[in-house]
């Protein structure tokens, strides 16, 4: 199985070049500059393109040219979901615009003051949505792997100062679990990406996209055990400098009997994934085989 490894790519010199890019020209020309740049991880990260290439041609039934065009879109909004994210975090002056469907939704989950999770997946930007979540007037806790490379981390923390929103980073000794159980008993809202695993994690499976597939157990766990309510939420790319936020409806998986509340929950959360998918399918930035090796040739 060609695994996720928890790992992003880049280089501290290019974040580099992108920052004094965006403090000089502004958001647009760092986009025309990215470009260029998309071009080398189109044409040289083979088995990436290669497994998101099949999501397009084999999955969703594109044809070979808008397949191959696709792979490179979804390039390059992956490199423009990171410029936002250095643009937002940082302060730098932008005009970026957003609409918000279901906010009454997570204004009601905070108001519960039982605590709650937010599950979302790696389709657009929730680096972003976070930001913009400062209005719900809440804390907010993202569980994330550290998968950053160590200087690109330092120099992205040197630029953009303290985030605005509390990260619950997933180590080995478990002590993100305490974390997120301190969250909760502070009735604060806890957000976990719920479409990765690393190889070797605990998994559940279920059917996605017409075939089974595998995700991780922990986010549904977590849900089960602490008996907080749940909300599905996505923050999408719409145009060059509009997003469109989307919370779920409130679901309360504890009237559920306790065998059946993980199936449930993946059930609905793979349901309300695939629609974003079929929306939006240049924005899931998924580089692995997701229904382990399943995929045609």
């Amino acid at each position: 199985m060609s695994a996720w490894h928890g790992k992003s790519k880049g280089t501290p010199l290019g974040y580099r070049i992108f920052v004094w890019v965006l403090n000089t020209f502004g958001v647009l020309p760092a986009y025309f500059l990215l470009r260029f740049v998309v071009l080398y991880y189109f044409f040289f990260s083979f088995q990436a393109s290669r497994q998101i290439y099949q999501l397009y041609r084999h999955r969703l039934g594109y044809g070979l040219f808008s397949s191959i065009f696709k792979v490179y879109t979804n390039y390059f909004l992956l490199g423009q979901s990171i410029i936002d994210k250095v643009v937002v975090m940082s302060g730098i002056k932008n005009k970026f615009s957003f609409e918000f469907d279901g906010e009454e939704n997570l204004r009601k989950i905070a108001s519960l003051n039982k605590g709650g999770i937010l599950l979302s997946a790696h389709i657009g930007n929730w680096d972003v949505a976070g930001h913009f979540f400062n209005r719900l007037q809440t804390s907010i806790n993202i569980v994330l792997y550290d998968g950053e490379h160590e200087k690109i981390k330092q120099y992205l923390e040197g630029i953009t100062g303290k985030r605005n929103i509390n990260i619950i980073v997933i180590k080995n000794d478990l002590s993100h679990i305490y974390a997120i159980s301190d969250a909760f008993s502070k009735n604060e809202l806890v957000c976990m990406h719920a479409d990765r695993f690393i190889e070797g994690n605990k998994t559940l499976d279920t059917n996605f996209m017409g075939e089974k597939a595998r995700f991780p157990m922990g986010p549904f766990l977590l849900a089960s055990k602490f008996k907080v309510p749940v909300s599905f939420v996505f923050a999408v790319k719409e145009s060059k400098l509009h997003y469109h936020l989307s919370a779920s409806e409130i679901k309360d998986y504890s009237i559920f009997k306790k065998e059946e509340v993980m199936p449930v929950m993946l059930q609905d959360y793979a349901a309300e994934m695939e629609k974003k998918l079929k929306q939006y399918p240049e924005q899931w930035f998924n580089y692995y085989d997701f229904w382990e090796g399943s995929n045609k040739g």
